[in-house]
């Protein structure tokens, strides 16, 4: 049989959509004072491959994503993205317009993959705790970043993939520092 073994630490990463900067702005403040430094901060690129998000946030949309230095537990993502759905119903007071001024979503990155956080069951995602799904968004490999046929159209983009490579290696050497190589 067998041995279990804990889990080791994860990368938090948060996605974060917006119409404009002081939004983003705002809610990378809040992500701070929760979770601590950043470590890597993207850039803002135009949410341009759906438009799910139109009716409630508006057409011009931007995605950026940060990672932050702190490693959290796995098990912690379910509570984090409750959290963060707490601080978009707290952006309504703050920002009236438009009806839904950010979406925020968190997940992490480990050695092999990027799991995002999700409200939305689907046959690939997997039921984590509260209401919470794991999606598997992406996998890392020696030659780089392999999609699966649900990877969503905007994680396909190079751009995405240099920031997630860029974190993970960052987190590879934190892993290292912890003596926890991957």
């Amino acid at each position: 049989m067998a041995e279990t073994k804990p889990f080791k630490p994860v990368k938090l990463i948060c996605g974060i959509i917006f119409p404009r900067e002081e939004i983003r702005e705002k809610a990378e403040a809040c992500l701070v004072d929760r979770f601590g430094p950043f470590d890597h901060r993207s850039s803002s690129f135009p949410f341009i491959y759906t438009d799910y998000y139109a009716p409630q946030m508006g057409r011009e949309l931007f995605r950026s994503f940060v990672s932050f230095d702190r490693l959290i537990w796995p098990e912690e993502l379910p509570a984090i993205k409750l959290w963060t759905n707490r601080l978009e119903e707290e952006f309504r007071a703050w920002f009236p317009q438009p009806p839904r001024p950010v979406n925020l979503d968190p997940g992490y990155l480990k050695a092999a993959a990027l799991v995002m956080a999700t409200t939305k069951d689907f046959a690939h995602r997997l039921p984590l705790a509260q209401g919470i799904y794991g999606h598997l968004e992406l996998l890392f490999a020696r030659q780089g970043i392999r999609l699966l046929d649900w990877t969503y159209p905007d994680f396909r983009q190079s751009s995405y993939q240099e920031f997630f490579l860029r974190v993970r290696e960052t987190y590879l050497k934190q892993l290292r520092k912890l003596g926890q190589e991957s």
